[in-house]
C-alpha cells in the first residue's frame, strides 16, 4: 500500500444491516453457441452441395468441399450472429427489476 498508515489490528466487525438495491433481470442468450451452430449447419449444407453435386474431372470433391465450407459458414455463422441478437434484445424487453439485499456469511472467505 502506499500510505504511511498502519493497518488496523482488528478489522471493523460486520452489523446486521443489510443493503438493498434495485437490479435489473433478464436471461441473455450466450452468443458463442448459436453462432457455432450457425456455422456447422453451414457446413452440413457445404457437405450436401460438395457431395450430391455433379462431379467435375478439374476439381476433386474435397476441393469443392472446402470452397463451400467458407461460402456457407460463414453465412451461418452471421446469421447465428443475427439470430442471438434478436433474441438478446428481446431479452432486455422483458428485463424485470428486482431489489437485491446483500447479506454476510460469517463462513465465507
Amino acid at each position: 500500500m502506499s500510505s504511511d498508515q498502519p493497518l488496523p489490528d482488528n478489522p471493523p466487525e460486520r452489523t446486521e444491516a443489510t443493503t438493498s438495491r434495485e437490479v435489473t433481470v433478464r436471461r441473455a442468450p450466450r452468443f458463442v453457441p448459436f453462432m457455432a451452430i450457425g456455422a456447422v449447419l453451414g457446413f452440413i449444407a457445404a457437405l450436401v452441395v460438395a457431395y450430391t453435386g455433379p462431379v467435375d474431372p478439374t476439381l476433386t470433391r474435397e476441393s469443392v468441399l472446402g470452397f463451400f465450407t467458407v461460402a456457407f459458414a460463414i453465412p451461418g455463422l452471421i446469421l447465428g450472429a443475427i439470430v442471438v441478437l434478436i433474441l438478446d434484445r428481446r431479452s432486455v424487453r422483458r428485463a424485470q427489476r428486482a431489489r437485491a439485499e446483500r447479506t454476510y456469511d460469517d463462513d465465507a472467505r
